[in-house]
């Protein structure tokens, strides 16, 4: 891995912008939280597995798919990073937005009724395939980390290191809400932590947009 220094902050960028990211509940971490809840444990950790194998995937989307548009055309790094600053700043936006609001979070159990844990699995992989939010997300994730002429490890490394994460974090979400305490305790800190993710945003979308590489 040459220049190791060079690419590290940018990778280290990346994956705060993700844990933080799936910090804040959204549609794929409401179903784990709903369904531990309601269902049970094991039934969490099932849905946690197949949101995860679902982030994997847009993950290594995404780095294909930036990484070929940057072969082709190395000015298409500027656009994506506006594109990303901008809905890095949206984020922002959207968790300030939260912070204000005395509106608690809404974990419901998944439709259908119960599942075995491979049904769970492939449940919380389509949940996660099918958030138009998720791609989203990515692009602005992966154009943190990745620089101009950046090697193809760079890309390897963020996808392999979200993974990880998303795994260790879902499962830890599942595990948590499965018990009355950590649901109570979340609420009454939810504010703080959803203006902590808000200040992190804009700092991250404004980096993005003012950087030059």
């Amino acid at each position: 891995m040459e220049n190791l220094s060079v690419y590290l902050p940018g990778i280290i960028l990346a994956y705060s912008a993700f844990l933080l990211a799936i910090s804040s509940p959204g549609p794929n971490i409401l179903a784990v939280i709903g369904t531990s809840m309601s269902v049970g444990r094991k039934s969490g950790i099932a849905l946690a597995f197949g949101v995860a194998g679902g982030s994997f995937a847009w993950a290594v989307l995404t780095v294909a798919g930036l990484s070929a548009l940057l072969a082709a055309y190395s000015s298409a790094l500027f656009v994506i990073k506006i594109f990303g600053g901008l809905y890095l700043l949206w984020l922002a936006y959207k968790s300030f937005k939260s912070a204000a609001s005395a509106h608690d979070i809404e974990a419901k159990q998944l439709a259908g009724g119960e599942r075995t844990p491979m049904g769970y699995m492939t449940r919380g992989f389509i949940i996660q395939m099918t958030n138009p939010k998720a791609a989203l997300a990515w692009i602005a994730i992966i154009s943190l980390g990745l620089k101009q002429d950046a090697p193809m490890w760079v890309g390897l490394v963020i996808v392999g290191g979200t993974f990880v994460l998303s795994i260790i974090i879902h499962t830890l979400y599942a595990v948590a809400f499965s018990t009355p305490i950590m649901v109570m305790i979340y609420s009454k800190a939810r504010r703080y932590v959803q203006a902590t993710l808000g200040a992190f945003f804009a700092f991250a979308g404004i980096r993005l947009l003012t950087s030059r590489t």
